[in-house]
């Protein structure tokens, strides 16, 4: 089997492309430009090609599949000759339907959560030696890359709501037509390709109707947004789920099986908590018991960035988090909060995404810092340019997050220098954001702050 990849350094393709190799497949692929760690990656497997650019030339009928990746435009001269001679060509999540369809599927999805609960269950198929394929948004400890196709009888995807392609405008989870599913609750994102609220929420009504007929939902009963589909429509199994029971003990998080058994965890929060439940759900559902289940969920430490503790001390403790979104602004701060209560939380978030950056959309922030002692924004207004979006000025972030003493930085060096003045013993510090706040590298940055 022989595919092409348009766009092969991107974050899933690359892994997609390195999945193909792995299977036996014969795997070419071209980019404008590949960055680490694609780059090394690709190149370890022997998949970096050879030149940047698009080459047409490169395409011909002996190719199966061409598969395009979000980063290539329309026009792209390669995509262009792939349509020319009629080859078939597939979106990313359209061939990983592709190589699942005769599998068991479960997807989970969700605005928030779904790679923390994908991460979940393959940590506990991995401890169980349990065979299964995956694709998850996150580089995971214990697996080599973020997505495996083989002939294993089961496959566990996230369920990402974004464009399947430049070509293909359907969001990518609308592919999949699980057997099991879940979403975790509905917070709007995407506001440049789902430009209202509801066009938003409509993408998560059409997943539900692809769910397999008898098939199962579970679903997080605190949201609203959730509480407001019409699951009857569907010949589906619906379960709704909560926090599981738990108890914090000395800044350590435990959690209680149905016989009251109590086991220890690494990740703690109210979200991982509801987490880890639907997680449960899903391992039940694949034959996996409650024993097991708690029992291998115990060393899970969590996804790359999704509070990733970086340094650890009796009196300074600090986190990296992927949070960039209100709800899981809220949900991670409230969660650090909660965990330490008797320790000053320093809070600082990156706006960096179309959607943080947005005008229209800022509003939705108002209240997702209040529970931090300290709390601080950052954001380039040469980033916004770049995305051909309004100026934003500090009074306005000030005034879309209503919260008393935020301190907001347009200068990288201003947010390092006013954290670096920050006294952090008996603190937590949480970094949240998509990128690294202009530059800077966190770990050593923590590191330098807990040295003082």
């Amino acid at each position: 089997m022989r595919v092409h990849f348009i766009a092969i350094g991107g974050a899933a393709m690359h892994n997609m492309a390195i999945a193909l190799h792995l299977k036996g497949f014969e795997v070419t692929g071209s980019d404008d430009e590949i960055f680490d760690p694609s780059k090394s990656r690709l190149a370890k497997h022997g998949l970096l090609p050879k030149n940047y650019g698009w080459f047409p030339e490169k395409i011909n009928n002996q190719i199966d599949a061409i598969i395009l990746g979000m980063h290539a435009r329309p026009d792209n001269p390669e995509l262009l000759e792939a349509q020319k001679q009629g080859l078939k060509i597939y979106s990313y999540p359209e061939y990983i339907y592709e190589q699942s369809k005769n599998k068991l599927r479960v997807v989970i999805g969700g605005s928030h959560g779904k790679t923390s609960i994908t991460a979940m269950v393959l940590h506990v198929l991995n401890k169980l030696d349990m065979d299964f394929d995956y694709m998850v948004g996150a580089q995971l400890e214990g697996f080599e890359t973020m997505v495996k196709l083989s002939d294993a009888p089961m496959i566990i995807l996230e369920g990402d709501e974004y464009l399947s392609s430049p070509i293909d405008r359907r969001p990518k989870f609308h592919w999949y037509k699980p057997q099991f599913a879940v979403l975790t609750g509905i917070a709007w994102d995407h506001i440049n390709v789902f430009p209202t609220f509801e066009n938003y929420v409509e993408q998560f009504e059409e997943f539900v109707n692809t769910i397999e007929e008898g098939g199962y939902l579970f679903y997080y009963e605190g949201d609203k947004n959730l509480q407001s589909i019409d699951y009857k429509q569907n010949k589906i199994n619906c379960v709704p789920y909560e926090a599981i029971k738990n108890t914090i003990e000395n800044g350590k998080t435990f959690v209680f099986d149905n016989e009251g058994e109590k086991y220890p965890i690494e990740v703690f929060g109210e979200h991982n908590l509801q987490n880890l439940h639907a997680a449960k759900h899903i391992c039940f559902q694949l034959g996996i018991s409650e024993r097991a289940f708690f029992e291998s969920i115990q060393d899970f430490t969590g996804a790359a960035k999704r509070l990733e503790k970086i340094w650890d001390s009796e009196t300074f403790k600090a986190y990296k988090d992927f949070a960039h979104s209100p709800s899981k602004l809220t949900a991670t701060i409230n969660a650090v909060k909660a965990q330490y209560p008797n320790k000053k939380l320093i809070a600082a978030v990156e706006l960096h995404t179309f959607s943080s950056l947005n005008k229209k959309f800022l509003s939705e922030y108002n209240g997702s810092m209040q529970q931090a002692d300290i709390a601080a924004v950052y954001y380039s207004p040469e980033v916004i340019a770049h995305k051909k979006l309004e100026p934003i000025a500090p009074s306005e972030i000030e005034a879309a997050f209503q919260k008393e003493g935020l301190n907001v930085f347009t200068v990288s060096k201003d947010i390092k220098g006013f954290l670096e003045a920050q006294e952090v013993e008996n603190a937590v510090l949480l970094l949240m954001s998509s990128g690294n706040f202009g530059g800077i590298n966190l770990e050593e940055f923590v590191e330098q702050l807990a040295a003082h």
